[in-house]
């Protein structure tokens, strides 16, 4: 089983934003990669919903304090929750950055949701989760429900929060976070504070993450396998430039049937290290020449002339204007249904 799931992306998009047929594409929705989501994704059980893909249970209403309110006052909202027993549950939990973003569609938009979802009182802004951002201590990574987008806030801000309980199928990875922080940015002990550092949750990354095979890494997390060099193309390219590079890449893979191709958004993302920033990455990676900006093969659906990339020194997920040579070019390959 991978450790990163699909976009729901099953579209494609020229650079100006236009559908085009998907084949030949290079696109995240020709190939579709990921864990599949099943047909009935979510069952609904009162005023609580299973997500059958992850097996994490969520509230139904994702607005439950009502109000936005700062990252500390979210996770004593949860810590009151756990005593009061709510919905017969005392596991609740701030979700970490993984798991808010697995409930991220990247086909839809306002909200950026499975288009079934049966959630109530979805706010179209942004949404704490557990992680600190490792860049900035006294910043906490956040979630933007309109387009998806991830990126961190101080957490002094306020804004909303949407809680979660169960362990799930241990098919999202742990972030990598073991470090617990205050509203300050300074260290504190873990226990009992609710946040990602303290719970871990998700699934473990091997004891010896990525194996060198000659130009190319396999990370044993997810089944992928990248380029160690990941500078590979001539500096900053647009998208469709990337799209057509990786086409024409001429280095060896360990099987025939596998191709090189632009990541998905969440491939990307699976490399990230939530414990450190520039990069971050593992600590025991083997990349070379790793740059801050990546393209992916996945369309912003709120401008489809945009698409979605990652910002490796932060570890942030943002989009960039097709048409403008902004970001760089990082291959990846595994086999393709």
């Amino acid at each position: 089983m991978t450790g990163y799931l699909s976009t729901g992306q099953y579209c494609c998009y020229n650079i100006k934003g236009t559908v085009i047929p998907c084949e030949n594409s290079g696109q995240d929705g020709e190939f579709r990669t990921g864990i599949p989501w099943p047909h009935e994704r979510f069952v609904v059980d009162g005023q609580l919903v299973l997500d059958q893909l992850t097996g994490l249970q969520w509230l139904k209403n994702a607005n439950p304090a009502e109000f936005p309110v700062t990252w500390q006052e979210a996770l004593d909202h949860i810590s009151r929750m756990n005593r009061e027993k709510k919905e017969g549950c005392t596991d609740w939990r701030l979700p970490n950055r993984r798991e808010l973003r697995s409930l991220m569609a990247f086909e839809t938009r306002k909200p950026a949701l499975p288009a079934e979802h049966p959630f109530e009182n979805v706010f179209l802004g942004w949404y704490w989760t557990s992680s600190t951002a490792a860049i900035h201590p006294a910043y906490a990574w956040y979630m933007h429900m309109e387009g998806a987008r991830m990126f961190f806030g101080h957490k002094e801000q306020y804004c909303l929060f949407w809680p979660v309980c169960s362990q799930g199928k241990r098919i999202l990875p742990v972030t990598g976070q073991k470090k617990c922080y205050d509203a300050a940015g300074n260290e504190i002990p873990c226990r009992g504070t609710g946040q990602d550092g303290e719970l871990q949750m998700g699934l473990a990354w091997p004891g010896s993450r990525f194996e060198t095979r000659q130009a190319t890494v396999l990370d044993k997390l997810t089944g992928l396998y990248w380029l160690q060099d990941a500078d590979v193309s001539p500096g900053i390219m647009n998208w469709r430039e990337a799209l057509h590079y990786v086409k024409n890449l001429e280095v060896p893979l360990p099987e025939t049937s596998m191709r090189w191709r632009l990541p998905t958004i969440n491939e990307l993302e699976s490399l990230v290290d939530c414990s450190r920033h520039s990069p971050a990455l593992p600590v025991e990676h083997p990349f070379e020449n790793v740059r801050d900006t990546y393209w992916s093969s996945t369309s912003s659906f709120f401008e489809p002339d945009w698409a979605w990339a990652l910002y490796m020194h932060k570890g942030a997920t943002g989009v960039g204007f097709k048409q403008e040579a902004g970001f760089h070019l990082w291959p990846v390959a595994s086999q393709i249904d």
